[in-house]
This record gives C-alpha cells, sequence and structure tokens, in this order.
C-alpha cells in the first residue's frame, strides 16, 4: 500500500481543525451512479447494476502552475473487493472523512508533505486522536456476493465456441480477435472474470467503444460494437443473459473507403501493361470486370467450379450457399484451357493456372493485391484504386449501355441479376456510391 494510502489510514476521521484556504473540493464517494441514501428504493437489478461498477473517493486539487482545480486519482482503498453497500461504505466513508482532514492539515498532492507526516506522528504519539479500527476478519470480509449464474470466462468461452459452428475459419479467426480484444479490456478495468456476466453493463461497453473510438476510427468501432452484439445474442439465444442491450448502442456515422472508377484511358493502359506481363493477375481482374465477382471470390475458385458446357460459374461467398453466375462469353474467350487441370487445384495462383496454393483465402486476396500496387505505382495511382475499382468501373459501363435502351427500372432489373446484389434497395445504394447513374445533360434548362 502506498505511503499516502497509510497515511490517510492512520488518521481518525473525527479530528477537525481549522480550515485553510480552500484548494481543493470537498472528496466524494462515486457509488455506481446511484444515490446510496435511496438505496432501499431500489429494485435488485439496479443495486446489481451499482455494485458492478467500482466505488471509490475522487476530488481535485488547485495545480501550482494553472491555479485550475484538476481531478486527482481515484482512492479506492480495497472497497471493490467487497460486494455490499454496507461492506464498501465502511472502507470508503473513514477515507473521505481522512482525506478530508489532512487536506485541511495542508496535504498538497504535488509537494512531498514530509513536514505534515511529522505533524501527524506527532499528534499520534501524543494520543490526540485514535486511528481507525481494524476490520475484523469475520463474515464481512466474505460478504454474500452477487449470485453468480453464468461467469464472464463461462459466458464468452460458451458463445464463442458457438460462434466457432458458425463461421468460417479465417472469419472466425477475425471475429475472436476483437472479443479477445474486448476480454482484456475487461479485465485490465477490473471486469472479474469469475462474476457474473451481469456485470457487463451498457456502460461497460459504451465506455470501451469510446476507447477504441479515440484510439482508431468510427468504423473499427461500429465493427468492435457489431462483433460484441452478436456475441450477446448467441448468449441470449442460449438463455444466458435475457436482452441483447448492445444492439441499442448506436452506430457511428463514418466515412467508407471506396474505391474510384477507372477514366478509359486510364483503363486502357492499366490493362495493357498487365497483359503483358502477368497473365494470372489479368484473369483474376477479367473475372471482377466481366464476372462482377470481388478479389477475394475469384481467390476461392476452383477448377471445377468453371462449368463451361452451361457457362456457368460456381461461387463461394462469404458464409452463404455456393451461388451460381453465368460466364459471358467475353470471359469464356478469356480462359486458358482447363482440360488437363486437376479438379480440386485452384485457377489462379502465383504459380500458374490450376495449381495447389495452400494458404488462407485472406493471404491470396492479399498477394495479388500487392502484385496489383506494383502496377498502379507505376502509373501513380494512390488508396483511392484498387482491384474493386475494376468491379465498380464496369457495373458503371454496364448500367450506361443498358439506359441507352432501357427505362431505369428495366436497367436495374437485369443488373440486379447480374451483380449479385440481393435487393433492389441494396443495387440502388450502390450505384449511387459509385456514381453510376448520372442525369442527362441540363443545360437547355438553364437558359
Amino acid at each position: 500500500m502506498s505511503t499516502f494510502s497509510l497515511l490517510l489510514l492512520a488518521v481518525h476521521d473525527r479530528v477537525h481543525d481549522a480550515p485553510m484556504k480552500l484548494n481543493y473540493s470537498e472528496p466524494k464517494i462515486y457509488t455506481g451512479g446511484v444515490a446510496v441514501n435511496q438505496w432501499s428504493k431500489l429494485s435488485k437489478k439496479e443495486r446489481d447494476k451499482a455494485l458492478s461498477k467500482p466505488w471509490y473517493v475522487y476530488y481535485a486539487f488547485r495545480h501550482p502552475e494553472t491555479h485550475k482545480l484538476v481531478r486527482q486519482p481515484n482512492i479506492k482503498g480495497g472497497a471493490n473487493n467487497f460486494y455490499t453497500k454496507k461492506d464498501r461504505l465502511e472502507i470508503l466513508k473513514p477515507l473521505k472523512d481522512t482525506l478530508l482532514f489532512i487536506l485541511k492539515k495542508g496535504f498538497n498532492p504535488y509537494h512531498h508533505n514530509e513536514n505534515l507526516k511529522e505533524e501527524i506522528d506527532e499528534l499520534l504519539d501524543l494520543g490526540d486522536f485514535k486511528t481507525p479500527k481494524k476490520r475484523k476478519t469475520t463474515k464481512k470480509i466474505k460478504p454474500e456476493p452477487i449470485e453468480v449464474k453464468t461467469s464472464v470466462k463461462k459466458a464468452f468461452d460458451k458463445a464463442l465456441s458457438i460462434k466457432k459452428m458458425m463461421l468460417k475459419d479465417n472469419s472466425y479467426k477475425r471475429y475472436k480477435s476483437r472479443i479477445n480484444q474486448f476480454y482484456r479490456w475487461l479485465k485490465e478495468n477490473n471486469v472479474k472474470e469469475h462474476l457474473d456476466i451481469s456485470q457487463i453493463t451498457k456502460a461497460v461497453v459504451i465506455e470501451y467503444l469510446n476507447e477504441v473510438l479515440s484510439k482508431t476510427s468510427a468504423r473499427n468501432r461500429n465493427n468492435s460494437r457489431g462483433a460484441i452484439s452478436s456475441l450477446f445474442q448467441v448468449m441470449v439465444d442460449n438463455e444466458i443473459i435475457e436482452t441483447n442491450f448492445i444492439a441499442s448502442i448506436n452506430v457511428l456515422k463514418s466515412n467508407p473507403e471506396r474505391n474510384k472508377t477507372y477514366k478509359p484511358e486510364m483503363l486502357d493502359k492499366i490493362l495493357s501493361r498487365i497483359e503483358d506481363s502477368d497473365p494470372t493477375l489479368l484473369l483474376l481482374i477479367q473475372f471482377i470486370s466481366f464476372g462482377f465477382l470481388r478479389p477475394i471470390e475469384v481467390c476461392r475458385l476452383q477448377v471445377k467450379d468453371i462449368d463451361l458446357d452451361d457457362a456457368k460459374v460456381y461461387v463461394r461467398a462469404k458464409n452463404k450457399p455456393v451461388k451460381i453466375k453465368i460466364l459471358p462469353e467475353v470471359l469464356i474467350n478469356s480462359l486458358p484451357d482447363l482440360t488437363d487441370y486437376d479438379d480440386e487445384s485452384y485457377l489462379i495462383t502465383p504459380y500458374g493456372f490450376g495449381q495447389d496454393w495452400e494458404t488462407s483465402n485472406d493471404n491470396k486476396r492479399d498477394y495479388f493485391s500487392k502484385q496489383f500496387k506494383k502496377v498502379k505505382d507505376e502509373f501513380g495511382l494512390g488508396v483511392d484504386y484498387g482491384l474493386y475499382s475494376f468491379r465498380h468501373t464496369f457495373i458503371t459501363k454496364l448500367y450506361r449501355s443498358l439506359r441507352k435502351s432501357k427505362s431505369v427500372f428495366e436497367a436495374k432489373s437485369m443488373l440486379l441479376g447480374i451483380t449479385g446484389h440481393t435487393t433492389m434497395d441494396a443495387l440502388e445504394k450502390y450505384l449511387r456510391d459509385i456514381d453510376a447513374e448520372m442525369p442527362d445533360d441540363f443545360s437547355e434548362h438553364l437558359n
């Protein structure tokens, strides 16, 4: 225990002296966000919620340079090792009163206070006041805790084991990483893993999300919120907790990163450059451009997924059943002869077409992203351009071509069956985001 804490414990709460000039605020006790004088009127749930938070004595002291009151470190004194209001207050009230006494005596957290220590030692020797009574090591040291139905650790382990059965390996690794970050934060902030899961309140989660926001971004904060919410929903579904209060925490507005579409002249230069140097990267781009697949979906393709007889490609999307998409003739003409390749081999690899490539799909996508970055750098293209830009570019190109002969509704209806969007609303939002839908020249209306 620190010298300061020993000093507090050594001084009796009934001793007072003439007040000095107030360079401090009167010490107060934080009691979990509730008024303890209304304790009897609180419900059990409200009491448990208050006791799930740390209680402490707090005060402010005037800074010697700015002369402004500055909040000082909280003083807990081991009170949070107890689980009843009475036991916590038996520790915190004497600490509060003792703190007030030594502040009046001249204690200054910005000084060494050697003279004050000597003065208090003399008072103790003369018997001018008694030291605080030592707490009896009786049942009060082992108060009846909040009923633990399911501990924090057990609840997290159970929910994660269920999520593992629901997600693919790569997705689960990313998901578990986010949950583990939250779990570590809980332990670092005195949420004990052996206590009941109910001690994790909405206020606790919001505090964590605010910290994520301050260190990273609104997008990352929202992703963390989504991961925690899905974990708590599993707990609800398995009757570990009653409600998923995470769902009521707001989602912050964030500016998503979006790849720009390529101008026609730049598109021709890029494709010409890749055609001469990297046929596997070119085929991946052609699947993105003509098949409207996402880069990671192309990386998942195996030789067996290509059905040339029926002009179909079988795409394994994330967390969804295999979906079947049309192989347009322009894409079929770009394919190599697959006759002699093993059905289980991957269509596109660093070693050529139809080879074994044992690594995660994320690693495969990252490999081709890095290969394409070398090309981007040659043309001086920044972070606004990437492999996704080809998808945006060719969907824009297709939509504008359809609009030349069809109504807006007809064009979007045809496009919906091609791009893979699940709803018309999702497609319309996507078209707005990539600026595919542009108005006709309106100059005549301005004359």
